[in-house]
């Protein structure tokens, strides 16, 4: 044992009774879980989406990411839960939400619209014609806030989906450790919906969705898609690909998951 080893394991020994939480790594705990409804989806996932944290849903228009969401919250809504869904651009379909098992009366449907833009986001502006969009998304930035720090909350989505990525890859990352900090005090799952991921380091995961083809009941009947949901990232696993031919199941909305594994 070298000389600096040794002088090592002396001063632990010495310190080891009077200051034991400073010399003992932290456990490495694991978040709970709710379930999404989409048994492929929390196949990947081991349970579902994390509580107390910030899930992020990305992907291209169309690629399921949205669906993904209203799963969720109908799974939360149906055990008397209460939601909230911050539209940023005014785009959910309640109709859509209800069909997808949302109960409507237990979420909080929060709709931005065009007023005169907040002097915080000025420095941030490239173009003057661009103000409504980011009246929009400091309306969504301090409704989420204010519902994270309110709590009672099981869920609020963030939708972002439809928001250039310009301008939310612009919200400062001091935004997101302060939802992360409140989601995990109020124990709200908090899901972001966006083109490409936006919170970072704050994400607890990072769901990937793709749409892989539609579906047609003839004519101009459209009767459901298929898609792909991947793990992007995920705080307290390790990300490898495991090659195999992913499952794929018939889903209550008219479409089919199929899920990726990654472990």
């Amino acid at each position: 044992m070298s000389a600096a080893a040794t002088l090592r394991m002396q001063i632990e020994r010495s310190l080891e009774h009077r200051y034991p939480a400073a010399l003992t790594p932290a456990a490495r705990t694991t978040p709970d879980v709710a379930a999404t409804g989409i048994h492929e989806v929390d196949d990947v996932m081991s349970g579902g989406l994390a509580v107390g944290a910030i899930s992020e849903l990305t992907g291209p228009s169309c690629s399921g990411r949205t669906s993904l969401a209203l799963a969720f919250l109908a799974q939360r809504t149906a055990d008397g839960s209460m939601c909230a869904w911050i539209d940023t651009q005014d785009a959910l379909d309640p109709e859509s939400a209800a069909a997808s098992g949302v109960l409507l009366n237990q979420l909080l449907w929060i709709r931005c619209r065009n007023t005169s833009v907040s002097p915080r986001l000025t420095r941030y502006r490239t173009d003057a014609g661009k103000d409504a969009l980011w009246t929009r998304l400091d309306q969504a930035l301090r409704a989420t806030d204010l519902l994270l720090q309110a709590g009672g909350f099981a869920a609020i989505v963030l939708d972002l989906a439809d928001l250039a990525s310009e301008y939310a890859s612009r919200i400062p990352l001091a935004t997101w450790f302060r939802f992360r900090q409140a989601a995990d005090r109020t124990r709200c799952s908090l899901l972001v919906l966006g083109r490409t991921q936006y919170a970072e380091s704050s994400a607890a995961a990072v769901l990937e969705c793709c749409s892989m083809r539609s579906e047609a009941a003839g004519g101009t009947v459209f009767n459901g898609c298929t898609c792909s949901v991947q793990r992007g990232r995920e705080r307290f696993k390790p990300v490898t690909s495991i090659a195999r031919k992913p499952p794929a199941s018939a889903w209550s909305a008219h479409a089919q998951w199929m899920g990726e594994r990654c472990v």
